[in-house]
């Protein structure tokens, strides 16, 4: 039976020293991909309205807010760095049969807990690599989609022992951090079903900041339960159901997550590389397609394909990045899927609008199987008014952990997605920084985050 006394113990047994280089390169290129997307989003709306509110509750205090040099409490900054790195959905993901999160929400909470601290690069990295193996343990052990819970219920839980990693928490302080977190942050599956709106990119960014705040109140002396999970009423009674988790040392489980090459949904990624490879392949005219079928596992269908509500019923960039017909009408459309496919205007023009509806997603029990062994197939066909159906088969994408993506492709994505808010010789002194994490210090990078 896992418990907070066997976490703490695990948190305190990562060692830099301990991380093969693989795993280091992978938590360095997580790092890397999350300040990309959280610069790329910032003076998106909803992470203003954070920021907003960041300024009334914490107008100053020892951490960044990333792109500019306000300042903020660890929680706050935690708040609003999360919603940057998670607002676009563009962010990584670990896969497991039950359960799908996005592990780089861990990373703007152990930042600020880092910036606060002065901690070194190699202490930045000992607390994500913390994160990364407990959010894919929960994930993989014990699931709570189908339990009505939100994968932030998990996220919680991660990023305190992130937070608590680079804060210095001792063993019973982390225990009683834990505890604080794992009960007081269960976060329903309401907020991505049905009709789905803005809270769906921010829910992640408030379990984070909660997250830093249970472990700065472990430290300050609160006590929290420490029976969270096995106790009466208690986490495996309520929220997940009996389990057991394993976190290794050496923090392997950031090997298994995936990068976005398109701005999508998790789900997704196959889909959308299949039907751009097809239509680009085939030269297919969007005007002559009668129909568009995706057959896909149980997960996709679930979450972006209908299982939850319908999706074809798309006006806000909320709906269309979690809806599977906007997606491919978007992308055999426009032979791509970036952020621009999400302006509103975008999203409500009429050749999108109509393709959409002649998109027919449906679960297949074979790639169910298939995904559940660590792919993530679809199989896509495009038929055209004169009776051609052209079909394309996938079962992975660059960026799966099968495939996964190689630093300069890291790089390129960096570039692309930051455009020209910082100068070449600004994002090549980042990349550069990040490259060399463990020979700097967590203010090296952080400096160079203000407006550039």
């Amino acid at each position: 039976m896992t418990t907070t006394d066997e976490l703490a113990e695990f948190v305190l047994a990562v060692e830099y020293d301990g991380l093969r280089e693989a795993v280091r390169e992978e938590l360095k290129k997580r790092v890397l991909d999350s300040l990309g997307i959280a610069i790329g989003a910032l003076d998106e709306g909803t992470p203003e309205t954070v920021r907003a509110t960041v300024r009334e509750v914490s107008p100053d205090g020892p951490c960044h807010l990333w792109g500019s040099e306000e300042r903020a409490s660890i929680p706050e900054a935690t708040m609003y760095n999360t919603a940057l790195t998670r607002y676009l959905d563009f962010m990584d993901s670990f896969l497991a049969p039950g359960e799908t999160p996005h592990p780089s929400d861990n990373v703007a909470a152990v930042i600020a807990c880092g910036e606060a601290e002065g901690a070194s690069g190699r202490e930045l990295l000992e607390a994500i690599g913390v994160a990364y193996e407990i959010q894919g343990e929960l994930a993989w052990n014990a699931p709570v989609r189908d339990r009505g819970f939100d994968h932030v219920t998990h996220t919680v839980i991660s990023a305190t022992a992130g937070a608590g990693k680079v804060l210095g928490l001792d063993h019973e302080e982390l225990r009683n951090a834990i505890g604080i977190a794992a009960t007081a942050n269960n976060a329903l599956r309401v907020t991505r079903t049905e009709g789905i709106n803005e809270w769906k990119g921010v829910a992640s960014a408030h379990a984070a900041r909660n997250g830093a705040y249970a472990a700065m109140l472990a430290r300050n002396g609160m006590e929290g339960p420490t029976d969270v999970f096995e106790g009466r009423k208690g986490w495996q009674a309520v929220v997940s159901g009996p389990f057991e988790i394993d976190p290794d040392p050496g923090c392997g489980r950031v090997l298994e997550t995936m990068t976005k090459r398109y701005v999508a949904e998790t789900y997704a990624q196959s889909a959308i590389e299949g039907i751009v490879e097809l239509a680009e392949r085939e030269e297919i005219d969007p005007e002559e397609v009668s129909e568009i079928r995706l057959d896909t596992f149980a997960g996709a269908k679930l979450i972006i394909g209908g299982g939850e509500g319908s999706r074809y019923e798309v006006a806000t960039k909320a709906e269309a990045d979690h809806s599977l017909p906007y997606m491919l009408a978007a992308a055999l459309i426009d032979r791509e899927l970036t952020n621009d496919a999400y302006d509103r205007e975008r999203i409500r023009r009429a050749d999108v609008q109509s393709l959409l509806k002649r998109v027919d997603v449906e679960e297949d029990e074979e790639l169910t199987e298939r995904f559940e062994a660590g792919e993530m197939p679809a199989v896509i066909d495009i038929s055209t008014d004169e009776g051609t159906t052209y079909r394309v088969e996938k079962s992975a994408f660059a960026g799966h952990p099968r495939n996964p993506m190689e630093w300069r492709e890291i790089e390129a994505k960096f570039d692309t997605i930051v455009g020209e808010r910082y100068g070449a010789d600004h994002k090549a002194t980042i990349v550069g920084t990040v490259r060399d994490l463990e020979s700097r210090e967590t203010n090296d990078l952080l400096a160079l985050l203000d407006s550039g």
